[in-house]
């Protein structure tokens, strides 16, 4: 999945970003404290890492069941085929449609998986008549809707993906 050139980064800035996710709303002397440096240079590697990419934005995690009834379905989606030009064409479809959270390209039976959350099935339903009825070359589809969120992990694991250099 990840880009063959892999970043430079050492054993503070994993920590840095490791805490972030689960913390991204502390101030930078909570961060340089929890990660074992002073804040000047806490800040430093922060922003430097804001600038290669690394960091990419900040975000609240969000209690959908407190704000109103809603449905979370994933859809296995074929494409009828598999030019380059076509795979282009069903992910700008598919970033038209704001109820389309998440869309992965995948190996295996089918070419997408799309992560879907709108207010009920029958709005599902809408939204993918509309995908079908903008000719974005959706061969079949199979959805799967979700009973019961399990609330797992919302973290990346740092340390096994980044391989930390060791500074000279």
């Amino acid at each position: 999945m990840g880009s063959a050139a892999s970043l430079s980064l050492d054993q503070f800035d994993i920590k840095i970003l490791t805490h972030l996710q689960r913390e991204g709303r502390c101030s930078n002397v909570e961060l340089a404290d929890a990660v074992g440096l002073s804040p000047s240079p806490c800040l430093v590697r922060t922003k430097r890492m804001r600038e290669m990419g690394v960091i990419v934005g900040y975000g609240a995690d969000i209690a959908l069941e407190k704000l109103g009834p809603y449905v979370v379905v994933f859809s296995e989606v074929t494409i009828s085929s598999h030019r380059r030009n076509d795979f282009r064409k069903f992910e700008e479809a598919a970033g038209r449609h704001c109820e389309i959270v998440e869309w992965y390209n995948v190996s295996g039976g089918y070419d997408y998986l799309l992560k879907i959350v709108t207010s009920s099935i029958a709005r599902f339903q809408e939204l993918m008549e509309r995908l079908l009825g903008e000719d974005v070359g959706i061969e079949q589809f199979q959805s799967r809707i979700v009973l019961r969120e399990s609330h797992g992990k919302r973290s990346y694991p740092l340390g096994l993906i980044a391989t930390p250099r060791t500074r000279a």
